[in-house]
């Protein structure tokens, strides 16, 4: 892979403080070791009128393959030969965005000890990429750069000179060229641009490439025209990571629009009492969709739902219930799972998946509740439960009741082991099926609590749902949601294997046709199992 960047200059300004600005001296050729090969650094010209720095990527394909352990592009089991005939040495693709990030990271923060007013000075700039994959074409090339502040230039690379009938290839000989923009900016283009459109990221993707893809992308993405197609495939089409960076990206904008800072903006939004998986946010963003509860404003039956029956998980909880306004249906779901725990005389309580702290905020009302652990996977969630329950001015004693950390049930956590009873309010249905079991070792195998509680919806009751279209689930995270047998059948499968006995519980109006909105299950050690353990 191979990229230049040039720029011109005067006596009064040299070219060369190029050397200076992407910290490489002019008089060297470098070479800096990355995750799939070498990264080279030479300027091909080094002069006071004119200067390039070239970055030249060897990748080591061995280690791509081994790195790759089988997955992604050129490793999947239906295309082994990708393996070996593939463009990764040649193409600019994320691979080379990754070099720039990190044999440039100085330029590209803006950081220049030397010369410490030229980062944020606009220079001639003159950047080179003789072949760019381009999904899309040369037409979508100019779309992503020409709002920055670039020309464009995009030549289709024929697929044969020799047989022009066979018209072009997916790449590009890409030359942009600006007079207006910084180095640092022009370095966080290419690092966010490059992958789009390669569209095909060659690592794995997970929660942190959002906080990667906004740091990138300040000053610029919220206001680009094409924000969504570059947020979607930054982030691989991976639809709640595209979610959560394109609702940040909304309160930067809101934010730019009222002069003020997004701290401000985010705690100005008053957070939503009850939220649809945020008495158990969904653990998506640990197993392969993040945190689609982060967002606020996302309220129980997103579709604007409401049963003829029941309200849906608003009202406030504050509301005081009416003929007119019955209980609402997160206020009933949080009432049964507390008197669920009381039953089994649980002292030491998991809230797996605590969202915005609700539950937490009602176990510690009651002192018969010792130590509450909340846990989710977005850190959001936990700064937005933290607020809730107000824990920097909570007294020594109540504050020393209360934790709140990080984790994923998609993985073991040493942890959570020793706890009494564990609660799953509203959180399976936001797995993939295939990623239940994970969980279910997790919880039920690993942490192994007394008691655990779980809740779910339930699917047939969504016809009592006035507005909320035929077919449709409840919430747009949603990866199932369960009929009643389909529930119990997953349960007594659960209980089975791992030594628990089960006991079903209805929670909200329990309507003789299509049963209660919320369906629980209460999962507890049994005594012939315990006796083993003790015997063993």
């Amino acid at each position: 892979m191979f990229l230049t960047i040039s720029t011109t200059g005067t006596p009064e300004r040299p070219a060369t403080d190029l050397g200076y600005l992407l910290h490489k001296h002019p008089d060297k050729a470098q070479a800096f070791s990355t995750s799939y090969g070498k990264a080279h650094v030479l300027y091909p010209e080094a002069g006071v009128e004119r200067c390039t720095a070239a970055l030249l990527l060897e990748v080591d394909a061995v280690a791509l393959v081994r790195r790759g352990k089988g997955k992604g592009r050129g490793g999947a089991p239906d295309a082994a030969l990708a393996q070996y005939v593939n463009d990764r040495p040649y193409a600019a693709s994320s691979l080379l965005a990754v070099a720039l990030s990190s044999v440039f990271s100085s330029a590209m923060s803006g950081r220049c000890n030397a010369r410490p007013d030229a980062p944020g000075e606009a220079r001639p700039l003159r950047i080179e990429i003789p072949a760019l994959p381009a999904r899309g074409g040369p037409d979508l090339v100019a779309k992503l750069f020409e709002p920055l502040g670039w020309t464009v230039t995009a030549e289709a690379v024929p697929l044969d000179t020799q047989f022009p009938e066979w018209g072009a290839s997916r790449y590009v000989h890409l030359v942009l060229e600006s007079e207006s923009l910084t180095l640092a900016e022009a370095l966080r283009h290419l690092y966010v641009l490059l992958p789009v459109l390669d569209d095909a990221k060659h690592y794995w993707v997970s929660s942190d490439e959002v906080d990667k893809l906004l740091r990138a992308g300040e000053g610029w993405l919220p206001g680009h025209p094409e924000q969504k197609l570059i947020t979607s495939r930054y982030l691989s089409r991976r639809w709640s990571l595209t979610r959560q960076a394109m609702e940040r990206l909304e309160l930067v904008r809101l934010a730019e629009a009222d002069d003020s800072e997004v701290e401000e903006i985010d705690n100005a939004v008053e957070e939503p009492e009850e939220m649809e998986g945020t008495e158990g946010t969904e653990e998506t963003a640990a197993t392969g969709a993040s945190g689609a509860s982060d967002a606020a404003g996302t309220t129980a039956g997103t579709d604007g739902a409401v049963p003829a029956t029941a309200t849906a998980d608003g009202p406030a909880e504050t509301d005081v219930p009416t003929e007119d306004r019955p209980t609402p249906l997160a206020v009933l779901r949080r009432d049964a799972i507390i008197a669920a725990l009381k039953d089994s005389g649980a002292a030491r309580v998991l809230d797996l998946g605590c969202g915005q702290g609700q539950l937490v905020q009602a176990l510690l009302k009651d002192p018969r509740f010792t130590e509450i652990v909340g846990t989710d996977v977005s850190m959001r969630a936990l700064t937005i439960a933290s607020r809730r329950l107000k824990l920097d001015r909570m007294g020594e004693r109540q504050a020393s009741r209360v934790q709140l950390f990080q984790s994923s049930l998609a993985y073991t956590d040493n942890r959570l082991k020793g706890y009494d009873a564990a609660v799953l309010s509203e959180v399976i249905e936001h797995l993939d099926l295939p990623r239940l079991p994970a969980l279910e070792y997790a919880v039920f195998g690993s942490a192994r609590p007394r008691t655990v509680v779980v809740t779910t919806p339930n699917v047939e009751y969504n016809v009592r749902w006035e507005t909320l279209p035929a077919g449709h689930v409840r919430h747009g995270d949603h990866r199932f949601e369960w009929t009643r047998e389909e529930f119990r059948a997953w349960a007594a499968t659960v209980a089975e294997r791992h030594g628990y006995d089960v006991a079903f519980v209805p929670v909200g109006p329990d309507d003789p046709e299509v049963g209660p909105p919320t369906q629980m299950a209460v999962f507890g050690i049994s005594d012939r199992n315990e006796k083993e353990a003790k015997a063993a």
